[in-house]
């Protein structure tokens, strides 16, 4: 933008109406911008920007697809090409969002693999596995969380969703804890998805 140049040309004692002749605007214009230096489509972007960031934060590997289903969700209107324009910006994208494809490599490990493939336990509370599912309705696809118990295989604790977020994986885990108290050695295995990655 030229409009800060006019500025400093106009305190070395240089005209307004030169320097914007020269550089091919009007002085209109000049001082329509001097009014206002940041227009409110600015002022917006960079609000949605804060929140876009807080989201990718809470889940790293979301892409601006999920982004903006997040955002709509704390009632940010934005379209999604205004979403991937202003995530593009800021170089917020999915870890996996360029790895398509067969021989696409999973995610790093949210912890030590403390299973060891033995998906057996010889008393409940012990270990517990956690995945979501999608089922397809009327209305939209649904999320479904659940928690399930190794020993006596039953599920232990859910959670339903609209969106596919960590919030998703963490209240299934929540439920499962309120229902059945296992102590602290108790180990909860799952995949790589970015649901069960995240910070929350």
């Amino acid at each position: 933008m030229m409009y800060p140049l006019v500025l400093d040309l106009a305190d070395n004692g240089i005209p307004v109406a030169v320097t914007c002749r020269v550089l091919g605007f009007s002085k209109q214009a000049f001082y329509k911008w001097r009014a206002k230096p940041v227009c409110d489509r600015d002022y917006d972007d960079a609000h949605l920007v804060n929140a876009a960031v807080d989201v990718h934060h809470d889940d790293p590997e979301f892409g601006y697809r999920f982004i903006t289903d997040e955002l709509a969700g704390q009632g940010w209107t934005a379209s999604r090409n205004r979403v991937n324009r202003l995530c593009t910006l800021q170089k917020l994208w999915s870890v996996h969002a360029r790895q398509r494809g067969r021989y696409r490599r999973p995610g790093p490990p949210v912890h030590d693999d403390l299973v060891g493939r033995e998906f057996t336990a010889a008393a409940p509370n012990l270990l517990w596995f956690t995945d979501i599912t999608e089922h397809p309705t009327r209305e939209g696809k649904l999320y479904l969380c659940a928690v399930k118990d190794a020993c006596s295989k039953r599920i232990v604790g859910y959670s339903i969703d609209a969106r596919m977020t960590s919030q998703l994986a963490v209240d299934a885990l929540r439920n499962a804890i309120a229902l059945r108290a296992p102590d602290a050695t108790a180990i909860v295995h799952s995949d790589r998805g970015s649901q069960f990655r995240s910070h929350a």
